[in-house]
């Protein structure tokens, strides 16, 4: 699997910090954050066996103070840090001098690497470690010649640790976000044959590296289910049990949450009917999945002046949403060696489930297009691109593109999505989008966007014609 598609620039900014610490022969502090399974771990480790550096790689234990630092040493006579042989049967009581033991022999010609990952496991177990880590970098690791990588998968808590206020706050020199994978690295990845068949794998295994890898060539979709679901250990199953797992240890009620909405349910009052979470327990599990978490996504009805009610709730990741809506509730099925049933229910849904699925995957694709002068020109002023509904749900816009406030905030384009293997966008569905100008408010002279999958019937003429192809140019 080619690790670093999609990875290069934050390769770099690695390379460039430790540059840096070789130039200047002082301490540089990378502080990298990112959703659970995105590649961050492999993508430290890449980095550090092919930097011909010394390094240690120390993966955090959720265990209490005088346990984490046990691992920590074991880390450091295990890794090749010139102070490797120093912690044979050495003891330490404190991070400070732990950490201030393991740079010694550091210098611009043989700069140590120092890698603590899953930092907020040592958070929860040990209230101080943050004053500590400010402590051993202020009085000694910034004057050493040591690059310091931070990781963490609670993205919540990695920002809150370097906010203003917080111990940590102004000590990294860098500050890294890991997103997962583009759909244009999977479609690399992958060896997709065509736009089309890139997005149908980005909105089954997401922008997780790992998952990517399980697809190969010019795979069916059918002989990808086949394979990524032939019992209930594959990776495909599993990384999604381990991501639940992490991130709602004793948090039932948004779990709860989650699956409702995976399910497909976006307004309030279907999730709480569908969760059984009410009142303010189910709003405080939303902002938990929103806020902390950053697994969901809630959305308001974009237009010129904007909607107020009526939100919509969907989860971000393509393929955790996938995974909730057609693999989480049937495990039972793959336990019981019977995963034909889970393959074929999908594939009999796959057309109408990938039609809303890709919604949002074209709304970031023309949000990022819009930068382009060229398409710039084509679809009007663009800073945000969203959805516009009425409250009751009777009228949907699926594309709304709003100029920024700076250039005088108004609707610049309305669009249809249609997403078919074969039938193109029609006439009648053209005629139905002009309708809609007078729907949305501020949109009555919105410029028209049609985006479809198999092009449009012949004759057609809409402003703007968006089709796979030019999608994936966005990334």
């Amino acid at each position: 699997m080619k690790l670093f598609v999609g990875r290069s620039g934050e390769r770099k900014i690695l390379e460039a910090e430790l540059d840096l610490v070789k130039e200047r022969g002082a301490g540089r502090f990378v502080w990298m954050r990112g959703r659970r399974r995105v590649g961050k771990s492999r993508l430290a480790q890449e980095f550090c066996d092919g930097s011909r550096a010394r390094y240690c790689f120390y993966q955090a234990p959720r265990r209490g103070r005088d346990e984490a630092l046990a691992v920590f040493a074991g880390a450091v006579r295990e890794s090749s840090l010139v102070s490797a042989d120093a912690f044979e049967g050495a003891a330490f009581t404190s991070w400070p001098a732990s950490l201030r033991a393991a740079v010694q022999g550091s210098s611009a010609a043989s700069p140590a690497i120092v890698v603590i990952d899953e930092l907020p496991y040592l958070i929860e177990e040990d209230s101080g470690f943050a004053a500590d880590l400010q402590m051993a970098w202020d009085r000694f690791l910034e004057e050493s010649a040591v690059l310091l990588i931070c990781v963490g998968s609670d993205v919540r808590m990695m920002e809150s640790l370097v906010e203003e206020r917080a111990p940590l706050h102004g000590r990294p020199t860098r500050e890294m976000r890991v997103a997962p994978l583009s759909p244009a690295a999977v479609a690399e990845i992958t060896a997709a044959p065509d736009a089309s068949a890139a997005f149908d794998r980005y909105l089954m295994v997401g922008g997780f590296p790992l998952l990517a890898g399980l697809w190969k060539g010019s795979g069916s979709v059918r002989g990808f289910l086949r394979q990524a679901l032939s019992d209930d250990q594959t990776p495909f199953v599993t990384t999604a049990l381990r991501v639940m797992s992490s991130e709602f240890e004793g948090a039932l009620q948004a779990a709860k949450v989650i699956e409702a909405i995976g399910c497909g349910e976006t307004a309030y009052s279907r999730i709480q009917a569908r969760s059984g979470v009410k009142g303010n327990t189910l709003t405080d599990a939303l902002d938990t999945l929103i806020e902390a978490k950053r697994l969901v996504a809630k959305d308001l009805p974009l237009a010129v002046p904007p909607g107020r009610t009526a939100a919509k709730y969907t989860v971000i990741d393509p393929y955790l949403r996938f995974w909730l809506r057609f693999v989480g509730p049937h495990l039972d099925e793959l336990s019981r060696g019977r995963p034909d049933l889970v393959v074929d229910r999908i594939l009999r849904d796959w057309p109408a489930y990938r039609g809303r699925a890709i919604e949002p995957v074209v709304r970031s694709a023309l949000e990022r297009l819009a930068s382009n002068p060229a398409v710039r020109e084509r679809i009007g002023a663009t800073a945000r691109v969203g959805a516009w509904w009425r409250r009751d749900h009777s009228v949907e816009v699926d594309l709304v593109g709003i100029g920024d406030e700076g250039a005088g905030e108004m609707v610049s384009f309305i669009g249809s999505i249609k997403w078919r293997d074969r039938q193109p966008f029609t006439g009648s569905e053209l005629a139905e989008l002009i309708g809609r100008r007078r729907d949305v408010p501020g949109g009555a002279v919105a410029k028209l966007v049609v985006v479809s999958r198999a092009g449009l019937e012949e004759g057609l003429e809409p402003d703007v014609a968006f089709d796979p192809d030019d999608l994936l140019a966005a990334w």
